[in-house]
């Protein structure tokens, strides 16, 4: 799993890189610009995002990413113990916060929990009988093995991951391809004719006009 962590504290952040890089892979900046650039740049599995830095705001930060189809889990860390600022964060698409000063179990605990429930693990339980492994891109239906190729198990992985709502073609292009490689909506239809043949129809349904959802 990959972690995207915005700190500006030059301590604080220091202690999460040494603590996170035990179990993660972790890339870290001090600065929302660059944070941008990449989230842009490359896919990560969790963003962890300070509130409050010099320059400028991680809720609006998370907004502007939102606003690209970027559902990726984030994690707010806050000084701040009101609710005005707990509203404006999950307003801004967060989905947990931390807050200062906290036990770094605390973190893990909510990492863990992220990770539960978004299936960032290697081995997602996809329903009672399916069962993807991520990393090795192996999938078992009905004890049925299956041997993915690594977009199949990335457009699934992200369909079940987004199962509570629909996702356009375009949404999957976005956050699956590099913006210079990306391409066409054809390719999305081809990997999930493909899936299907794995899975069978009723797991990945067509919504005419909108996208595909996972049920």
């Amino acid at each position: 799993m990959h972690i995207l962590l915005l700190e500006d504290d030059t301590v604080l952040a220091n202690i999460l890189i040494d603590f996170l890089r035990e179990r993660y892979e972790v890339s870290h900046t001090y600065s929302i610009k660059e944070a941008l650039r990449l989230s842009e740049e490359r896919l990560f599995d969790l963003y962890i995002f300070d509130i409050n830095l010099p320059d400028g705001s991680g809720t609006s930060l998370l907004r502007q990413i939102r606003e690209f189809h970027d559902t990726t889990p984030a994690i707010f860390i806050t000084a701040f113990h009101d609710v005005k600022h707990l509203k404006e964060g999950f307003e801004s698409g967060a989905n947990d916060f931390i807050r200062k000063p906290f036990e770094l179990e605390e973190l893990s605990q909510r990492i863990e929990n992220i990770i539960k429930h978004f299936g960032l693990g290697s081995l997602v339980h996809l329903t009672l009988e399916i069962d993807l492994d991520t990393q090795t891109y192996n999938l078992t239906n009905k004890g049925l093995k299956y041997k993915l190729r690594a977009k199949e198990s990335s457009v699934l992985h992200y369909l079940y991951k987004n199962r509570h709502r629909v996702v356009s073609a375009d949404e999957m292009l976005q956050n699956l391809w590099h913006y210079d490689a990306m391409p066409s909506g054809d390719t999305v239809r081809t990997l999930i004719k493909e899936l299907r043949k794995y899975l069978g129809h009723e797991h990945i349904k067509n919504i005419r006009g909108e996208g595909y959802k996972f049920e």
